[in-house]
Formats: structure tokens, C-alpha cells, sequence
């Protein structure tokens, strides 16, 4: 029964796909940046099935990569993740209980891939398998200040036991009391921090997280949104540095490409760092459209290819294929394909 269940879910879903595909998109393929910079912008590189949920919201928030290629989409609508086979062929589509669907990190655990997805509406942290089965519970931090103010966890980072770490999981409260907290690998509260702990200063909106493996020694970097710059702390928490302040504008995530940093940025462009953390260039960039009337969820007209409108969430395939999400009604996925 759930086999036909699941079966007649993704054939629903693949034809409601097929019907969207067919819609004519002018100029889909064009390059964008320059030099080493140089992508070739793929719109709509696969389809969000065209369901009433998708319609009334449908924000693409993050986006995933799995080791056999499958590309793994979190959004907001039922269901809220969707996988795709590297053709762009829906495999799967399941979580029907998360409203506030938000980050969405890959890990991986001696040959298992499990996802770590947060909601912002309700506040959950839950670790599942690739199929949908929940493993691991975050509860809310026990910290006072939850009694009576809102919990809502935008982004989780590991530091991996495969790369050396602890398994320690750090979650992200950005739309909350901008908090970070740190887990067990077993789930179990450690510590909290809010920036006040260096000398950068407090977290406003800590929107993204990611564990940078680049250098010798592994560190948490912290898209400090609401600030305009990135915090970079060890992995037991303690403040090292800061950047971006002077040519970032919005930063909510990060990927890593080779030596590079990729950070997409809400306010219309995505970010390319070199290896010590130094502006290389923008990309896509289109600034103006959030000073527009009713930004981000602009009428498709106002849409164009090789601009973007509001980047959320990022991943990096191992060909340097970059995919971009974007927070709008209805969503929005990019492919850059690099230029040799």
C-alpha cells in the first residue's frame, strides 16, 4: 500500500512537471561572469511539481547534493522535500509536517546520508534518512529566555566525524533570539553563543552555518545577515574573526567549489570568495529589484534569466555546478555550470 501510495504520488507529481516543462522559457541559457568566473546560468534545471501548496508558497530554501548526484530540494509546500535524479526526473517526495521548511544540510555517517532539516514555524530540528525516517530530535535549548520569546532554528551545521570531528551539531536560530547551539552528536544541549563572546559583536540574524574544511584546522562560519558580514568561530565556539563588512550585503549560506567560497545573497546576487576569504567577484547580480514594490515575489515578467531576485540556499555538485535557490512564492532553482 505505501509502495502505490508513493508510486502514484511521484507520477502525479512527474506529470504536473512535464505540463510545467512545456512552458516556453526565452533566453534559458546564457552566460554569466567573466573569466574564471564564467557560469553558464541553466534556469530551471528541474521542476517544482505544480501543486496548490507550491502555488500559495513554494519558497525554495535549501538545496542539497547527494553522493550518487541526486539533487534534494527543501520548500515550502507538501510535501516539503523533493529528489531529483540527476537527469532532473523526480525519485522521490515526502514531509507533509513542515510549514516553516527552512535549512537543509547533507551529512554523512560511515556509508549513510541523513538530512538535518529545520522548520521555523515550529521550531523543529530533526535528523532523517534520505527516504523520510526522523532518527534523531533536537529539543528546544534550555535557556530562559525561550520561555517567552520565539525559537526558530534557520540552519544546522556538523563538524563531521568523517572529517576528523566530534559530531557536535550546531543549530542556527536566526529568525528567533539569534542564538547558536551546540549539540552532542546524540543530542544532547552543550552550550549556547551569541556573539557578544568577541569582539564583532552580537548576531543579528545568524542565517546560515557551515563547518569550513579548507584550512589545517576546521572552523564555524556564521552568515551574520542582519550585520552584512560573516563570523568565524572554532569549533568549540570561540570567536577567531570577522569579514565581509566592506562587500557583503545580505549573506545567507555557503558552498564550497574547489578552494572557493560561494555565498548566495538575498539581496539578488551570489558572492565568490577566493581561498582566504577575498571578494573575487558577484554574480547575477540585480540589486535593484529589491527596492521594487512587492519584492521578493515580483510577477514572473520581472524574472529574468541570468539575474537573480532573492538567493536563500546553495549547493556545490564535485563538477563545480553550482545550484541556487531562491526565497519567492513559488520558488526559483538556477543552475551555473562552469565555463573552462
Amino acid at each position: 500500500m505505501v509502495k502505490q501510495q508513493l508510486e502514484d504520488r511521484i507520477s502525479m507529481y512527474t506529470e504536473n512537471a512535464r505540463y510545467y516543462e512545456e512552458i516556453k522559457l526565452p533566453n534559458r541559457h546564457r552566460l554569466v561572469g567573466t573569466g574564471p568566473l564564467c557560469y553558464r546560468w541553466i534556469e530551471k534545471p528541474i521542476r517544482i511539481p505544480d501543486t496548490a501548496s507550491s502555488r500559495a508558497d513554494g519558497r525554495t530554501h535549501g538545496i542539497a547534493i547527494s553522493a550518487t548526484g541526486q539533487i534534494i530540494l527543501f520548500h515550502q509546500a507538501d510535501p516539503a522535500i523533493l529528489i531529483f535524479n540527476a537527469n532532473g526526473s523526480l525519485h522521490d517526495a515526502w514531509g507533509e509536517h513542515f510549514p516553516g521548511a527552512h535549512g537543509l544540510t547533507l551529512v554523512q555517517e560511515d556509508d549513510l546520508e541523513f538530512l538535518w532539516l529545520t522548520d521555523t514555524k515550529t521550531g523543529a530540528v530533526v535528523k532523517t534518512t534520505l527516504d523520510g525516517r526522523t532518527v534523531l530530535t533536537l529539543q528546544r535549548p534550555p535557556l530562559a529566555l525561550y520561555a517567552s520569546n520565539k525559537y526558530a532554528p534557520t540552519a544546522v551545521a556538523v563538524h563531521e566525524e568523517r572529517y576528523g570531528g566530534d559530531g557536535n551539531i550546531w543549530v542556527a536560530d536566526g529568525y528567533g533570539m539569534n542564538y547558536l547551539h551546540c549539540y552532542s552528536k546524540t543530542g544532547i544541549y552543550l552550550a549556547s553563543i551569541n556573539g557578544t563572546e568577541g569582539t564583532a559583536g552580537a548576531f543579528n540574524c545568524p542565517h546560515g552555518l557551515f563547518v569550513d574544511l579548507r584550512k589545517a584546522t576546521p572552523e564555524l562560519y556564521i552568515a551574520d545577515r542582519d550585520n552584512q558580514r560573516v563570523q568565524v568561530y572554532d569549533l568549540a565556539g570561540n570567536f577567531m574573526r570577522a569579514f565581509g563588512a566592506d562587500f557583503l550585503t545580505s549573506p545567507c549560506a555557503f558552498a564550497v567549489s574547489g578552494t572557493q567560497l560561494i555565498i548566495p545573497e538575498l539581496r539578488a546576487r551570489v558572492t565568490v570568495l577566493d581561498g582566504h576569504d577575498q571578494l573575487l567577484g558577484h554574480l547575477g547580480a540585480h540589486e535593484a529589484s529589491c527596492d521594487r514594490p512587492g519584492w521578493p515575489n515580483h510577477p514572473a515578467h520581472q524574472i529574468k534569466p541570468g539575474k537573480f531576485n532573492s538567493p536563500h540556499g546553495i549547493a556545490a555538485d564535485p563538477q563545480g555546478n553550482l545550484y541556487i535557490v531562491e526565497w519567492m512564492i513559488g520558488g526559483r532553482i538556477t543552475k551555473l555550470e562552469p565555463q573552462k
